[in-house]
């Protein structure tokens, strides 16, 4: 209560200095319906900025930071956007989707599976496991390539949550940032050639891109691996090795196995039939409530991190991004930079209507990208709940530098197997057939108009 309390005086006081600003903000034109900008540049844009070097400057206040941020933008926008709605933002109207239920399926994902890593945990199968991985930096790795395979057919929160519990219990607690990172980059690998893997790569599915031209993205994952992999294992193996052997006298609990089976199954039929796996999980953990004692009390540590990626990517949303440059490779592979602090999912939704690109190449640019900082995927903020450590940029960025390194390398080798094969943009070829049937249709109406004045002469 202690902490919400300082949290909600400091929230109070940045407010009050927001609207302070927001009536002394300086306007680039004189008429009254223009929006003030700073050298052409939106203040969107500078509240973001800013709150992306506050979180990076004092992580351990990124909720506070990030609320404020969305605070401002949400303020901004209400005073000068004079189109601009809440509800129509929030509930969407004729003209786009609203946010609603994305924001909802995020956060019932990021709560859902903080209990699912929780059950996989109180199962006593990571304990097992020692028996099975090799006793050497080869048994980090493979632990790595597995949470990459798992991702390709679940969530990749899911992968990541899975990881994490397996690695607290069978590194004795002492996970090393750099091996952090590279659980996260696995599950992004994993479901950036997947379909199912990624909310990303499930939007330009629904879009109409075939999944086969999607795979590609497997080319770069698997080198990346290789690469990040290695590494991180080495970086682990020296910290702290792994675990032995099993410890002795373990039976595991296979209800809880079962939970988290049950969620994981649930996810993806829900998100099959509905595009909302939050629905699955949550059947599942209040099923699973009736025959096996759920540590509620997790819910209450992934507040912090839920919300603020919340906040993010509601922030994200605000931002008038109307256009992006050129489909290009050159595009897609900035993209995975601007997706390690700009969430992928706008973005993504952005570059499908713009279309021309290779889907494959930017399927890999966007989902792993994010794997550079800790708040750049969903799968990091997951992480970073379950390691209050890794909330550090600095750190995060230079013992897990191994991450970037892999993104720069991986994606040109996939560039120069795959080469560049960008589709058409089906948006405009549809647009283009719609032009072509009224050009049509026109023509006939005026051939007939024709023959019936001639008829008459």
């Amino acid at each position: 209560m202690k902490m919400f309390k300082l949290y909600k005086k400091r929230f109070i006081k940045f407010l009050l200095l927001i609207l302070f600003l927001m009536v002394s903000l300086p306007s680039n034109a004189a008429d009254l319906n223009s929006i003030p900008t700073v050298f052409g540049l939106r203040y969107e844009f500078i509240f973001f900025a800013l709150v992306l070097i506050g979180v990076a400057a004092f992580s351990k206040r990124a909720m506070i930071i990030a609320l404020i941020g969305l605070s401002a933008t949400l303020i901004f926008k209400l005073f000068f956007v004079h189109e601009f709605s809440i509800s129509g933002h929030l509930l969407g109207n004729a003209g786009r989707e609203g946010e609603w239920l994305s924001l909802l399926n995020l956060g019932g994902l990021l709560f859902g599976f903080a209990l699912l890593a929780k059950h996989f945990e109180e199962s006593k199968v990571p304990e097992i496991l020692p028996d099975y991985l090799p006793n050497d930096w080869k048994g980090g790795f493979a632990l790595l390539f597995a949470i990459m395979v798992i991702s390709s057919f679940l969530d990749n929160i899911a992968a990541a949550m899975i990881g994490g519990a397996i690695a607290l219990v069978v590194f004795k607690g002492r996970v090393h940032i750099g091996y952090l990172a590279a659980i996260v980059a696995a599950s992004n690998a994993g479901g950036a050639g997947s379909v199912v893997g990624d909310t990303t790569t499930t939007l330009m599915w629904i879009d109409g891109v075939a999944p086969l031209h999607i795979s590609r993205a497997f080319i770069a994952s698997i080198v990346a691996i290789f690469i990040f992999g290695i590494i991180a294992s080495i970086q682990q193996d020296r910290y702290q090795r792994i675990q032995k052997d099993a410890t002795s006298d373990i039976k595991a609990d296979w209800g809880k196995l079962f939970i988290v089976l049950l969620m994981l199954v649930g996810a993806i039929i829900t998100n099959w039939k509905f595009s909302f796996p939050a629905l699955g999980v949550w059947i599942a953990i209040f099923i699973g409530a009736t025959f096996r004692k759920t540590s509620w009390k997790v819910l209450y540590s992934a507040i912090p991190g839920s919300v603020f990626l919340l906040a993010m990517v509601a922030c994200a949303s605000l931002m008038p991004v109307e256009q992006l440059p050129k489909a290009s490779w050159q595009s897609s592979f900035t993209m995975g930079f601007v997706s390690a602090v700009f969430d992928n999912i706008p973005l993504t939704k952005l570059c499908l209507v713009q279309g021309g690109y290779d889907w494959g190449i930017l399927a890999f640019a966007v989902g792993f990208g994010g794997s550079m900082i800790w708040f750049g995927s969903s799968a990091g903020v997951a992480i970073t709940n379950m390691y209050p450590e890794a909330k550090s940029v600095l750190n995060y960025v230079k013992k897990g530098w191994h991450i970037s390194l892999a993104y720069v390398v991986s994606f040109f080798i996939m560039l120069s197997i795959a080469g560049w094969q960008p589709l058409p943009n089906h948006h405009k070829e549809n647009f283009k057939t719609e032009v072509d049937i009224n050009k049509v249709k026109k023509n006939q109406q005026i051939t007939l108009k024709s023959r019936i004045q001639i008829n008459k002469l």
